[in-house]
């Protein structure tokens, strides 16, 4: 449920980005909606209204939210100050690139690594699971920002921005059922779950 919410800036973002351009007035002031730019403005109230009303109900943010966060505000300033998709293209593949290194060094300082962090309280599994897991989301959060660098930079924005949104999305959720395998026999059947 967390990363659905996580992921409604973004779908606000396309909708937003979808819609022809046009002039809003509303009392008395005037804005234009629709087109990248507009988009990168509502991304960025939407990230604040989203990550802050989780902040006001969970007296707290993830280290991921908080990177999510702080690299939206970075990176939709610039990009709408200065009329520029260039900084805004650049954003997935940073914060990607950032988790990887968050997964890496959690290898090597704390008790555990990131993944169990995430996941070890719903699968009792072994540390050397935890450990390959971890590696292997290093290496997606690695490959997902140099995919997300080359579709910014070498496709057009339509493209780029389908991609962002829903791309991302879909390499997700098949990296993350690609791990079911390995985590499934690690999982406890509730008892009286039987069938008689």
């Amino acid at each position: 449920m967390k990363q659905l919410i996580d992921y409604i800036p973004l779908l606000v973002f396309f909708l937003v980005w979808s819609l022809d351009e046009r002039l809003v007035s509303i009392g008395g002031y005037e804005r234009t909606v629709g087109g990248v730019f507009s988009a990168a403005e509502f991304l960025l109230v939407a990230s604040t209204l989203v990550y802050g009303a989780l902040w006001l109900k969970e007296k707290r943010l993830d280290k991921f939210q908080w990177i999510t966060f702080v690299a939206v505000v970075l990176f939709c300033i610039p990009t709408i100050v200065f009329r520029n998709i260039e900084f805004l293209k650049w954003k997935a593949p940073i914060v990607n690139w950032l988790f990887a290194s968050i997964f890496l060094g959690s290898r090597f300082i704390g008790e555990k690594p990131a993944i169990e962090h995430m996941m070890g309280h719903a699968v009792p599994a072994p540390r050397e699971v935890w450990q390959r897991l971890n590696l292997y989301w290093v290496l997606y959060f690695f490959v997902l920002g140099a995919i997300n660098l080359a579709v910014a930079l070498l496709l057009s924005e339509a493209l780029w921005i389908k991609f962002k949104v829903f791309g991302n999305l879909a390499l997700t959720f098949g990296f993350v059922f690609a791990q079911m395998p390995l985590l499934s026999k690690y999982l406890e059947e509730p008892e009286g779950d039987t069938l008689k």
